[in-house]
C-alpha cells in the first residue's frame, strides 16, 4: 500500500498528469468551439492543439529543473528526453498520419470503385502535431510547472 501512495505523493507525476490533463481538456474544448460538436475522442486522443506530448515532457523537465537547478543531471535527462518527443511528435508522428490520410484515401477509392478486396479498417490519421502545436504544449507544460511546483515543492 506504501508503494502505492508514494506514486501519488510524486510531485513530478503529479506536474506530469496535471500538465496532461489540461491540454486534453484544452484540445476537448478547442475541437467544440471549432466544429460546434462534442468529440470525448478529442479529449483523450492524440494530435491536435496543443501537443500533449510537448506540454508532458516540458513539465517534466521544468520542474526537474526548479527542484534540482538547471545545471542538474537530473534536468539534463529531461531536457534530451523533451527535445527527442518533441521532435518525435513534429517529424516522424506528422508523417505517419499524413501517410495515413493517403492510405485512406486510397482504401476509400478502392472501395468505392469495387475493384477487389480490401480491409475496410481506416488508419488513425491524427497522431502528429504541427510546429505550432508542439510550441503552445512545450509553453502550456512549462506554465504548470511552475504553478505546481510553487504548490508542490
Amino acid at each position: 500500500m506504501g508503494m502505492i501512495l508514494d506514486f501519488f505523493k510524486n510531485p513530478f507525476l503529479i506536474t506530469t498528469v496535471c500538465a496532461w490533463i489540461v491540454v486534453q481538456f484544452c484540445k476537448g474544448m478547442i475541437h467544440f468551439g471549432i466544429y460546434k460538436e462534442f468529440d470525448i475522442k478529442r479529449f483523450f486522443g492524440d494530435g491536435g492543439m496543443p501537443s500533449a506530448h510537448a506540454a508532458t515532457v516540458s513539465s517534466l523537465a521544468t520542474s526537474s529543473g526548479i527542484c534540482y537547478g538547471f545545471a542538474s543531471f537530473q534536468f539534463a535527462v529531461c531536457a534530451i528526453m523533451a527535445i527527442i518527443v518533441c521532435r518525435d511528435a513534429v517529424g516522424v508522428r506528422m508523417e505517419t498520419g499524413k501517410q495515413a490520410k493517403i492510405i485512406n484515401d486510397l482504401r476509400d477509392y478502392v472501395l468505392e470503385m469495387g475493384k477487389g478486396e480490401i480491409d475496410d479498417t481506416k488508419l488513425k490519421e491524427f497522431v502528429g502535431h504541427t510546429p505550432l502545436q508542439v510550441v503552445v504544449g512545450f509553453i502550456v507544460g512549462v506554465i504548470v510547472a511552475v504553478i505546481t511546483s510553487l504548490i508542490l515543492f
